[in-house]
Order: C-alpha cells, then structure tokens, then sequence
C-alpha cells in the first residue's frame, strides 16, 4: 500500500516516477488565466491567518460546506476567522475523492511542509502553525509566487479597471510580470437593461468620451483596448454560456443600442445580435493587435436567486450548462477565418459531454501558421480534477496533437493554488508512463521527456510570446 501523497502521488509506475521527477516537476509556470486579485500582489500582503488566504473567497469549499450543512455564518458570514476555519477544517474529512481532498492536503505540504491531515482534532494545530508562517516575509504574495517558480501571471480585467497595481508593479520592478487581460463580458451583456446603461455610464467616464451611439461606445471600448495593450496586454478573455453568431446588419446593431441606451428592453433575438456583433469587434482587434482570444463556455451562472441577492455573484451557485455550442462556434470562427482575422484562440468547455466537439473543432482552423493556432483549453472549472483533466488530455490526444498543448493554468483567485499544476503535471506524465510500460509508446524517454516540458511551460512560453517572460 502507498503512502498517502508520498512523492509518487497519482505516479503509478517507475517510467511515470521518472518522467516526473526528472522532466516535470521543475518546470516553471505560465500562469495565463487567473483572477488573483493585483492590488494584493502589488502591496505584497501578507495575510494575518490561514483562513484569509485559504478561505476568503473559495466558493469551491464554500459548496462543500454547504453540501456538509455548515451554516452560512460560519462561510460568508460574520464568525470569526477561526470559526470558520474550524468548520472547514471539520468538512475536510467528508470530502474524500472530491479534488479538495487533495488539494487541500498538497497546499498544506507545498507551502507550509505540513504534513498531517486535516480535521477538526488538528485543525488547532494546524491554524496556528500555518497563520504564524503566514506572518513572515517568505509567505508574503510574491514570495509565495517565488516559491512556486511562477514566471508570469495574467489576471482578468474588466475594460473600465483602471489597472493602476499592475502599472504599480511595473514600476516597482518586480521581476514576475503580472499582465492584464481584457475581459468584456459587462460590455456584452445587454440582458440587464439598466445594469448595461451603467456601465456605459462607468466606460463614458473612464475614457471621457460622450456614448449617444453605437459608434461612441465602440470607440470608447477601442480606446480601453487600445490603452490595456499599452499596459502589456496580448491576451483577451470572454465567459459566455456559448458563442453568438447572428447575421445581424450595421444599422440593426445601431438600432438595438438606441433601443437600451433609451432605457427599453431588448427581445432575445436583439440581444443574441448584438452580443454576435460585439464579438466580432472585439476578435477583430485582437487580431490586429496579434493577442490571443480565450472562451471560457457552458457555465450555467447564478442558479439560486435568493442566495444571489443576499450574498452576490460569484460565491457558489453556479453549475455546468447544457447548451448547444458546435454549430454557432463553427459559424464564428469560420467567419474570421474566411476574413483572414481570426487570432490565435483558446476553446474551454465547462460540459464534458462538449470534450469531443472541443477537440475537433480546433482543427478545423489550425492553418498551419502558427504551432496549435487553436488550441483546446486545459480542463476548466468543474473539470480540473482527476477524471476531468484525463478526459481533457484523452479527447485532445485522440483529435489532435497534445504535443502542441500550452498546458495547464490555475483559474483561480487564491495564491495557494499553484499546487494545481502539480497535479496536472502528475496525471500527465502517469499516462504517458503507462502506456511506455504497456508498449503503447516506445520507451523513448528523453523524447517523451521533452513533450511532457513543452506542455508544462514550452509551449507556453512559445505560443503567448511575452517578451517578458523569462526561461
């Protein structure tokens, strides 16, 4: 019997141990989708206890304990950091064969060399040993980025943030460039009326242009784009349910912003036609501007309304979505392609059941002109554990080349969750050895070593083409 997250952890034969230890575990990381939050890396916070840098916005263990019956006082609530923490620490052990069981106990040994389990018996023990680290300049934020050989960090980033820490560190010099990526999903989201006006009434300011019409707020967005991609940024970024592409005409598309702009409601199709128009806008100037375009699909958002009013988005009451994704991607992409403007992409699925569909529609518009032009992105979401990140790596391999796969990313808003990558890199090099040991591939190591490097940071390195990010 192994020993539970020994060093062999989820390495299940001598070839994937070696692959592992030998070829990716040093490898450094290319952090190309986060949501960390960059005033923090730019103050170097240092956190007062475990539960601040573990807990505080986790809505992934916020679900736990809730499914585990822990009231909400002791989650999002006003309980002190230590009650909390203690219902946490009390859920852990119902979470067997659910990803926090192991990323739980990874982060507790990565960062902190503690290697007990968590429960509520240790939990005391625990808290206290880790919160007194925590108060130390090696567990400051880019410290703890150091720690975890991260070489750049892009964060995500509405058009109207002023991106004043990023500039910040900048000009601080930190050697770990933390870059913006442009994320215009409240620029598209036209199903909120007065919500959209808003944010109109945000960009209007942020850019000191007057918005009357369609054309002002395309400028205005323009301009954003414009300004993030002197702050360093080459990536942009949507979440949707699913891609939209609607014929829609410039006059309709004028049309349908003078409708919201004066307060009314637009119909389904109206919205579906704008949203298709502002997304060929916004892959248009990614194109122009060489960035790569990511599409983060299939979430189902915001599910329970009463929770939503009381504690807001983004704290745990979303789920995987069953929409019809192939044909509206395919007429999409197609539609850039066909104009010789479609930028190097990033396709993620949140259903798995769209895994295939995935795979295959890279191919379609890899041209040929760059290395993985289109690329199938790492399991996202509900899909970055075990089962989902193996189907991830299966349908890609099958379909298309995992050779020239840009890897793994945290998607995460916690900075101790780079043991994420670790993990991944775990399960890639277990497939490969297994089937060297099988006789499925030739028992070429120093070759397979190389692909596993490549999909661990080379290919990413490559395919974003930082001029910062160092090797």
């Amino acid at each position: 019997m192994k020993n539970f997250l020994d060093e062999n952890f989820l390495l299940n034969n001598k070839t994937a141990q070696h692959l592992y230890h030998e070829y990716a575990k040093n490898m450094p990381i290319i952090d190309y989708h986060c949501h960390l939050p960059q005033q923090q890396i730019a103050e170097d916070k240092n956190f007062e206890n475990l539960t601040q840098i573990w807990l505080y916005g986790d809505h992934y263990k916020w679900r736990a304990m809730r499914a585990n019956g822990i009231n909400e006082k002791f989650i999002t609530g006003n309980s002190s950091d230590f009650e909390k923490f203690q219902q946490w620490a009390a859920t852990v052990p119902y979470t067997l064969r659910n990803p926090l069981y192991h990323w739980t106990h990874l982060e507790l040994q990565r960062y902190f060399d503690v290697h007990e389990i968590l429960n509520a018996d240790s939990a005391k023990k625990i808290y206290d040993e880790c919160s007194e680290k925590l108060q130390s300049n090696e567990y400051s934020v880019k410290n703890l980025l150091r720690k975890m050989n991260v070489k750049t960090v892009c964060t995500t980033d509405d058009p109207v943030d002023s991106l004043e820490f990023h500039s910040q560190l900048v000009n601080d010099g930190f050697e770990i460039p933390v870059l913006p990526a442009f994320r215009p999903d409240n620029a598209m989201n036209v199903s909120d009326t007065e919500k959209f006006n808003d944010y109109v009434k945000k960009l209007a300011t942020v850019t000191d242009i007057s918005i009357s019409s369609f054309d002002d707020f395309l400028f205005a967005l323009q301009n954003r784009h414009d300004f993030f991609a002197s702050m360093g940024c080459c990536v942009s970024d949507h979440g949707l349910e699913e891609i939209y592409a609607e014929e829609f005409t410039g006059h309709e598309i004028d049309t349908i912003f003078s409708k919201i702009h004066s307060g009314k409601h637009l119909n389904e199709l109206e919205q579906h036609k704008f949203k298709s128009a502002m997304l060929v806008h916004f892959a248009e100037w990614d194109w122009e501007k060489g960035w790569v375009q990511q599409f983060h699909l299939g979430a189902l958002r915001n599910n329970n309304t009463r929770r939503l009013q009381q504690l807001g988005a983004d704290t745990g009451w979303d789920s995987i979505g069953d929409f019809s994704q192939g044909r509206a991607l395919s007429k999409f992409l197609n539609k850039l392609d066909s104009d010789n403007k479609l930028a190097k992409t990033i396709l993620y699925n949140l259903n798995p059941a769209d895994n295939e569909l995935m795979a295959t529609m890279v191919g379609n518009f890899n041209d040929g002109s760059v290395e993985g032009k289109i690329q199938y992105g790492s399991a996202w979401w509900f899909l970055d554990q075990k089962d989902g990140m193996t189907k991830q790596i299966n349908a890609l391999s099958n379909m298309g080349l995992l050779s020239k796969f840009i890897g793994m990313l945290t998607d995460s808003r916690s900075f101790l969750s780079y043991p994420r990558h670790e993990y991944f890199r775990r399960l890639l090099c277990n497939l490969f050895g297994e089937e060297v040991e099988n006789g499925e591939l030739p028992n070429d190591i120093a070759w397979i070593g190389k692909v596993i490097q490549d999909i661990c940071y080379n290919n990413a390195k490559q395919y974003f083409n930082w001029p910062s990010v160092k090797k």
